[in-house]
C-alpha cells in the first residue's frame, strides 16, 4: 500500500510538477510494477518508495490495551501501529526522516495509562501520541497531554473525550452519540418501541448509558429496565432475569471485551427472545469467537471496514478498506477489524500533519486541526477549531451476523 503517495494532497503534486517542467521538462510516465500497482517516477517528492532515509527518526507514542479485558481492541490497534511504521518508513518516511512508533500496554488500566504517557513524553520525547483503547483510559490522561502540550487522537469512541473540545486531543472512532442514533434509527425503522439497557460500569458504558437515555425520548423509545455490569464479570443471570421479567423488544448491551459475549450466550440459555443489539465496541471477531452460536442474528452499529466486500463500488472509502484489510491479513494471518483501523487513522492523521504542517508538537496539532476531507478507515474526517471529533453518523452502517460473519443491513 503506497500510503504516502495516496495521501499527497493535489496541490503538493502539482507544485512538483511545475517545478520538473521549469528545471527540463515532464518527468517520465510512470510504470506499473511486477504486481501491476503503478509507481511515481523518481524525483516525485522526498517520499519515494526507496528513497534513503535521513536524521532523527519522528517518534510517535502508542498506547493500547494489549493486555487486559480489552486485548481484542488494543492488539490489533499495536499491530497496525507496527505495520504503519513499516510501510511509512519503506516508502520514504516523513519528508525523508524515519518514524518510529513507540509504544506501551497500558493493561486496561488508567494509572498503568498516566505513566505511560510520562515515559514517551518525558523519556522518549515523542511529537504526538495515539490511543489508548478505551474511553476511560483516555480521559485519565488527558490532563497530562495537556499540560505537556502533546498532541493526542484517541482510539477510544465517548463523547466526552472531545466533547466541551479540547485543544490538544482529538479522536478516531465513531462516536458513541452517533452509535445510539443509528441503533435508535434502526429501531424506528422497525416500529420498536420498548428496550432495556445492559451497560457496562466502565467509562466507555457509563458514556453510552447517557447517549441511550438522552436520545430515547426523541425516538420514541421506552426504556423499561437498565442494569449495569462490570467488564471482569462472569456471571450476567441476575441482570439477564430481571430483563427477562420486562416486556422489552431489544435489548441493548453497551461494553467491550468477553463481557458482551457472556451476556449473548446467557440470554440464549435465559430462552430471552428479545433482539440482541450490541454497540460498536464489539465490532471484531473476538466477539463472534466468544459467543460462538449466540452471535447468531446479533445486530450492531459499525464501520464500514467489517463490510468493506458488501460496499457499493463507487463507495469512497471501499479502495482503501480492502487494501487495508489485505494488508492486515496478509501480515498477521487474521481479518482486520474495526479498532485496528481507529489506529490507522490516528497514526495518518499525524503523518500527514508532519508532512504538511511540520514535526514539533504545536505544528503537528495544527495540522490535524486543519485537517478536512480525509478518507480514513472509519469514514471522512473534517476536523476544525471547534470540532475535534471529525466525522458523522454517515460513519456507520448497521450490521448483523449471520452464518459466523458480517452481514450488511441494507
Amino acid at each position: 500500500m503506497h500510503l504516502l503517495r495516496k495521501s499527497m494532497p493535489l496541490v503538493v503534486l502539482a507544485a512538483v510538477t511545475v517545478t520538473l517542467i521549469v528545471l527540463g521538462g515532464c518527468p517520465p510516465a510512470p510504470e506499473p510494477d511486477a504486481g501491476g500497482e503503478i509507481i511515481p517516477p523518481p524525483g516525485e517528492g522526498a517520499e519515494t518508495p526507496g528513497a534513503t532515509l535521513e536524521g532523527e527518526p519522528i517518534k510517535i507514542g502508542g498506547i493500547f490495551d494489549i493486555t487486559g479485558p480489552a486485548s481484542s481492541l488494543g492488539v490489533p490497534e499495536r499491530n497496525t501501529a507496527q505495520m504503519l511504521e513499516d510501510q511509512i518508513n519503506e516508502e520514504g518516511g516523513v519528508n525523508g526522516r524515519p518514524i518510529e512508533i513507540v509504544i506501551r500496554d497500558t493493561k486496561g488500566d488508567e494509572t498503568q495509562g498516566i505513566n505511560a504517557v510520562r515515559e514517551l513524553i518525558d523519556k522518549e520525547n515523542v511529537v504526538a501520541i495515539v490511543g489508548p483503547s478505551r474511553s476511560g483510559t483516555t480521559l485519565g490522561i488527558i490532563d497530562t497531554v495537556t499540560n505537556a502540550e502533546i498532541p493526542l487522537v484517541s482510539c477510544a469512541a465517548s463523547r466526552k473525550i472531545t466533547e466541551p473540545t479540547k485543544k490538544w486531543v482529538f479522536s478516531t472512532p465513531q462516536s458513541d452519540t452517533d452509535a445510539v442514533a443509528k441503533i435508535y434509527e434502526y429501531l424506528s425503522n422497525e416500529g420498536i418501541t420498548k428496550v432495556a439497557l445492559l451497560t457496562a460500569s466502565s467509562g466507555y458504558g457509563i458514556s453510552g448509558l447517557e447517549q441511550l437515555q438522552a436520545q430515547a425520548p426523541d425516538a420514541g423509545l421506552e426504556i423499561v429496565a437498565e442494569e449495569q455490569f462490570a467488564d471482569t464479570d462472569t456471571d450476567m443471570n441476575p441482570q439477564l432475569t430481571r430483563i427477562r421479567g420486562t416486556d422489552a423488544e431489544v435489548v441493548i448491551v453497551w461494553g467491550v471485551g468477553k463481557a458482551p459475549a457472556l451476556i449473548a450466550r446467557q440470554m440464549k440459555q435465559l430462552g430471552i427472545e428479545a433482539q440482541l443489539i450490541q454497540s460498536h465496541g464489539v465490532a471484531n471477531r473476538d466477539f463472534i469467537n466468544n459467543a460462538g452460536d449466540a452471535a447468531e442474528g446479533v445486530i450492531l452499529p459499525a464501520g464500514k471496514l467489517l463490510v468493506a466486500e458488501q460496499l457499493p463500488d463507487d463507495d469512497p472509502q471501499k479502495e482503501l478498506l480492502l487494501e487495508y484489510a489485505s494488508d492486515y491479513e496478509e501480515r498477521f494471518g487474521e481479518r482486520a477489524d474495526t479498532f485496528g483501523g481507529h489506529c490507522w487513522d490516528a497514526v495518518m492523521l499525524v503523518v500527514n500533519a508532519i508532512r504538511e504542517n511540520g514535526p514539533t508538537p504545536a505544528e503537528i496539532r495544527e495540522g490535524i486541526e486543519n485537517t478536512t476531507g480525509f478518507h480514513g478507515i472509519g469514514g471522512e474526517f473534517n476536523f476544525s477549531e471547534d470540532a475535534h471529533y471529525g466525522l458523522s453518523p454517515d460513519a456507520f452502517v448497521m450490521v448483523r451476523i449471520e452464518d459466523g460473519d458480517w452481514t450488511l443491513i441494507e
